[in-house]
């Protein structure tokens, strides 16, 4: 019984698991597939934009069918599902996932946190069961000498990043204006700038909807998305079968080559148009931490790719037979019956493709900004439940701007494809080459592994690099243009933030010189607890010292806090808190670090307050079974019931307008209650207002950078304060100046 009762948990469980991938295959065709799927609408048109035509052999039709099939099989199927998905952190994929990775396991990155002890985190931990190479230790001995190193490393990790930013631009802009262009095949006569017009109006209302937040209206995303992949799928097979059964002869690579050598280069300038199909490979990776490995390589494998396939092999046979309808034949390929249909699908599928660029462009933003590398925006959370599920007001009405700019100024798919092409093939430049230090340092594998993962892929994606850089002055300028603007503002931010952290690093003060000016400066302790917000984990930083050298007095509490992003996904709540004592018991004053991961949600000013207090009384619970040396922090885990239930009495008595008296149980510290009744004396949060600028010594580039760029972010972007969202009643804010 015993073997047939662990049989059937055996069997049971594996079922669980198996119908838990397929639900999140189910969903991901919602958000991941969005802009794959929708590229057959504009993939002939913009490869046949140029000067390569038609003649009456089918070399040019097949040649390029043979193109898209191989770009298909090579660099979504082979490169992402098989090797690329594998290099997730935690769980977590895309360039800053990468990024993180190596910043980790090495010295190589320059958002290491080397003040703070993570050994011991769980998510932190690097891969030691692999012995290093000699590669390996020849890379990272590399990249740990040289700091300009470090910085290019960054500087391609931010362009990479940058250029997916600007897809946030592009997608919505091409896909939809793609599929509204459809309407002129049913009325001919119709102005170009009424379709401009409806593209407009229906990107208007897919920003406007964006507050209400994707899981809203995420039920509909999965089904509109097969929907569109069955409806592509059965046209490709409908055309295939009609028109020109041959086509299928094109899966031979031989094709290819009789397309090149006859079209010679204006074969090769088509490359531009015929990257186009697979825009959004990207997504599989990028997200990757809302999923699993399992379910997105199970959906692209058996619809996405298949369904994609047959669908550009149908329009080829169409084409094949029909040669006049070049710059339109996806629709006139749809049978007459069912054009209408296929076109509302086409048009909602266009918007949910754009719905997942915009969701991921939210995500990055999130994650530099957490990193340090944006600036502060406000960030809403749509969701309670889906961590991922946010929403950027500054970024969402900036995206909606530029997309309506891109649409009437442009007015031409053609040449938005020019852009679209070099945006999407140099983020999977990037990603190969970061795969190159992936493989070798954190994998630990041969170095000619390596070198063969990125001369074979690398090679394929610097050929439709040329080709796409051939067309900058066709369009492909407007990408290049919103990666440098983009990349100016993360790179002068990630400068600005790092050369105001050493200031305060270099111009810290020891706590024990300051207490021992308390005689002398005659220092008054007022009732209550305050929090002062710091960036260095050690010390006293320069703002606190400021302020109680000009005001004399501070709380008969004080907690230094600072909050720190770890290069990890998530930071687990038991392994949030570092807490550590300061001084003797006498001064109460403690330390705090509160590790977060780049996507963890913060909590808000009360709940973090109450958190952190209860923290600290558990830290003072250990102290007595546990006494720790002066300076020495500790991990504080889950608290004790008691300590909550004395903590959150203290809420509700403020409730109902009542003191509570609150007991203690034998052996828990006196300090305990101390900090209790400074709680109900009140909370203050105490935080700098700086004004950074650069040194009058300082070259002219370290002036624009600080002084201009990031003096002009700093003044438009959030306070630290609002970010935090402490309350006004509550907050001392310390202006100082640094001369960086």
């Amino acid at each position: 019984m015993e073997v047939e009762s662990g049989t059937w948990r055996r069997e049971n469980g594996y079922l669980k698991s198996y119908r838990t991938a397929l639900l999140l295959a189910y969903q991901s065709f919602g958000v991941v597939y969005g802009d794959l799927s929708t590229s057959p609408i504009y993939v002939y048109k913009s490869t046949f934009s140029g000067k390569l035509q038609l003649h009456e052999h089918d070399a040019e039709v097949l040649g390029v069918l043979s193109l898209v099939f191989w770009t298909l099989t090579l660099i979504p199927l082979l490169k992402y599902i098989i090797f690329v998905l594998g290099a997730d952190d935690n769980g977590e994929g895309g360039t800053f996932a990468l990024y993180s990775l190596m910043c980790r396991n090495s010295k190589m990155g320059l958002l290491n946190n080397p003040n703070t002890a993570h050994d011991h985190l769980s998510t932190y931990n690097p891969e030691r069961s692999l012995k290093e190479t000699r590669t390996s230790m020849l890379i990272k001995s590399f990249f740990e000498k040289h700091q300009s190193s470090r910085i290019v490393l960054l500087l391609v990790v931010l362009l990479g990043t940058s250029m997916v930013i600007g897809d946030g631009v592009l997608t919505p802009t091409m896909s939809v204006l793609s599929a509204v262009s459809g309407l002129r095949i049913k009325v001919p006569n119709l102005h170009e700038n009424y379709t401009v017009f409806t593209a407009c109006i229906v990107l208007m209302g897919l920003f406007a909807l964006q507050h209400y937040g994707t899981h809203r209206v995420g039920f509909l995303f999965a089904p509109i998305m097969i929907a569109w992949l069955c409806c592509i799928g059965g046209i490709g097979i409908f055309n295939i079968i009609k028109w020109n059964p041959g086509v299928v002869r094109a899966i031979s690579p031989i094709y290819i080559y009789d397309f090149f050598k006859k079209t010679g280069k204006d074969g090769w300038s088509s490359l531009g148009g015929v990257i186009l199909c697979i825009t959004g490979a990207e997504a599989m990776f990028a997200d990757l931490g809302h999923f699993s490995k399992f379910s997105i390589r199970m959906a692209f494998t058996t619809v996405v790719y298949p369904c994609l396939v047959v669908a550009y092999m149908g329009e080829a046979a169409y084409l094949t037979k029909h040669k006049e309808d070049l710059q339109k034949s996806f629709y006139k390929s749809i049978p007459e019956n069912i054009f209408w249909p296929v076109f509302v699908i086409a048009t909602l599928a266009t918007v949910v493709g754009s719905q997942a660029i915009i969701s991921a462009t939210f995500s990055i933003i999130s994650q530099c900004r957490a990193l340090g590398c944006f600036p502060r925006v406000k960030i809403v959370h749509t969701s309670s439940s889906i961590h991922g599920q946010i929403y950027i007001p500054e970024i969402n009405w900036l995206l909606m701007l530029l997309c309506l700019i891109v649409t009437i100024g442009f007015k031409d798919t053609d040449t938005i494809g020019n852009a679209y092409g070099l945006a999407v093939i140099t983020v999977m430049f990037v990603t190969t080459c970061l795969m190159f230090l992936i493989i070798t340092t954190i994998w630990k594998r041969n170095v000619f592994l390596a070198l063969l993962f990125v001369f074979f892929f690398g090679s394929l994606e610097m050929l439709y690099l040329s080709a796409c850089l051939m067309k900058v002055h066709h369009g492909g300028w407007l990408p290049l243009v919103f990666a440098l603007l983009t990349l100016i503002i993360m790179s002068s931010w990630h400068y600005g933030t790092s050369k105001k952290l050493s200031f305060e690093l270099q111009n810290k003060v020891c706590l024990d010189r300051l207490l021992s000016l308390v005689p002398s400066l005659g220092l008054v302790r007022v009732p209550g607890i305050g929090l002062i917000y710091t960036s260095t984990v050690t010390g006293v930083p320069p703002m606190f010292a400021h302020f109680v050298t000009n005001f004399p007095a501070f709380h008969r509490v004080c907690i230094f806090v600072c909050l720190q992003t770890l290069t990890v996904p998530k930071v687990l709540p038991d392994q949030r808190f570092l807490i550590g004592r300061i001084g003797a018991p006498k001064y109460h004053i403690f330390q705090c670090i509160a590790r977060y991961g780049y996507k963890d949600v913060r909590l808000d000013s009360n709940k973090f307050e109450n958190q952190l207090l209860i923290k600290v009384a558990e830290f003072l619970q250990q102290e007595v079974s546990e006494p720790a040396a002066n300076g020495e922090m500790s991990v504080v885990g889950k608290p004790s019931d008691m300590v909550v239930g004395a903590l959150m009495g203290i809420r509700e008595s403020k409730k109902v307008g009542k003191k509570k008296k609150v007991r203690f149980q034998v052996g828990v510290k006196e300090e305990v209650k101390e900090l209790i009744e400074e709680k109900e004396s009140g909370v203050a949060y105490m935080m700098g207002h700086t004004c950074v600028v650069a040194h009058e010594s300082s070259s002219f580039i370290k002036k624009f950078a600080i002084n201009v760029i990031y003096g002009f972010l700093r003044r438009n972007s959030r306070r630290p304060a609002v970010a935090l969202g402490v309350p006004h009643t509550s907050l001392i804010e310390v202006g100082m100046l640094y001369n960086v």
